[in-house]
C-alpha cells in the first residue's frame, strides 16, 4: 500500500483523486476544511481496498500549515506522494490574520511548505513525486513590487500570478534536490468542473456556474494524475497539462527569477514564529 497526501482532498479533483486511490488500494490522505467532506471519504473507504483519513487544517495560515505538516511527518514515516491541490478563490481581496493575502498564503505559500516539509518522507520510498496542480506555463507578468495584489486586485490575474510562483517554486525545487529521488511535476488540469470553492460577487459566481456546467468532470483529470504517480518522470522538474508535457526550459521558469522569488519568501516567512 503506498501513500499519498493530498491537500484540497475533499473536492474536485483532489477528491476524485482520493477515491480511485483507495478503491485501487492505496492510502489517500486528504487535507481540508471540512469534517462532514472528509468524514464522507473516510465512509467510502471503509470498505474499499485501501484506505483513507483525514486531516482538517487551514492551509491559509502559515503556522496551521506547519502544525499539519508536523503532524503528519509523524503518522506517515513514508510517503510516496504529495499532490497540491487546495486554493479558495475570492472577487475581493482578503488578508489572513497572518497578514498575507488569501490566495498568496493558501496557493503558494502552504505549497511551498509542503513541498519542503515532508521531504525526508518522500525520500524513505522508492519512486517519490510531488504534483503541484496550478496551471503552468502561463505567461502572466510577475509584479515583483506587488506579489500580494495590494496595489491593484483582479481575482484572475492573482490566481494566474500566484499559478507563476509555483512554476518557480517547482524550479528551486528542482534545483535544490534534482540530484535526490524527490520529481517535481506541476500539472495543468485545464478547465475542469471542480467545487469552485470560493467568496464571490454575483457575476463572478454566474460566471462560474457556466463554467462548470461545460467543464469536463474532475475524474478526466485522474488518469493524467495516476500517470505521473505510477511511473514519475525522470528530469527533476516537468510540466504537463494532462497528458502534454510543457517546455520547462523557456523564460517562464527562469532560474534567476525562482532565486529571487525564494529570497523574497524567506524574508516573508522569517516572520512567521514556528
Amino acid at each position: 500500500m503506498k501513500t499519498y497526501v493530498i491537500t484540497g482532498g475533499t473536492d474536485g479533483i483532489g477528491a476524485a483523486l482520493a477515491r480511485t486511490l483507495f478503491s485501487r488500494g492505496d492510502r489517500a490522505v486528504v487535507i481540508g476544511t471540512d469534517p462532514a467532506k472528509g468524514e464522507r471519504l473516510v465512509a467510502e473507504a471503509a470498505s474499499a481496498p485501501g484506505s483513507a483519513a483525514f486531516v482538517e487544517a487551514d492551509l491559509s495560515l502559515v503556522s496551521s500549515t506547519r502544525r499539519t505538516i508536523d503532524r503528519l511527518a509523524e503518522e506517515y514515516p513514508a510517503i510516496d506522494g504529495v499532490v497540491l491541490c487546495a486554493r479558495f478563490m475570492r472577487s475581493n481581496r482578503s488578508v489572513t490574520a497572518e497578514g498575507f493575502e488569501d490566495n498568496f498564503a493558501l496557493f503558494y505559500l502552504s505549497r511551498l511548505l509542503f513541498s519542503y516539509g515532508l521531504l525526508g518522507q518522500l525520500e524513505k520510498t522508492a519512486r517519490p513525486v510531488i504534483v503541484n496542480v496550478a496551471g503552468p506555463g502561463h505567461d502572466t507578468p510577475i509584479a515583483w513590487d506587488d506579489l500580494q495584489s495590494a496595489r491593484q486586485y483582479d481575482l484572475v490575474n492573482a490566481m494566474f500570478m500566484t499559478g507563476r510562483l509555483n512554476d518557480l517554486l517547482g524550479v528551486t525545487f528542482a534545483e535544490r534536490h534534482g540530484d535526490g529521488p524527490v520529481r517535481y511535476v506541476l500539472f495543468h488540469p485545464s478547465t475542469t468542473a471542480t467545487s469552485y470553492a470560493g467568496e464571490f460577487d454575483p457575476q463572478t459566481a454566474a460566471y462560474l456556474r457556466q463554467q462548470r456546467m461545460m467543464a469536463k468532470p474532475a475524474t478526466d483529470v485522474v488518469p493524467p494524475l495516476l500517470r505521473v504517480l505510477d511511473d514519475p518522470p525522470t528530469p527533476p522538474l516537468t510540466a504537463f497539462n494532462l497528458f502534454t508535457e510543457l517546455n520547462v526550459r523557456s523564460k517562464l521558469f527562469s532560474p534567476t527569477d525562482a532565486e529571487r522569488l525564494s529570497r523574497l519568501t524567506d524574508e516573508l516567512l522569517a516572520g512567521i514564529t514556528a
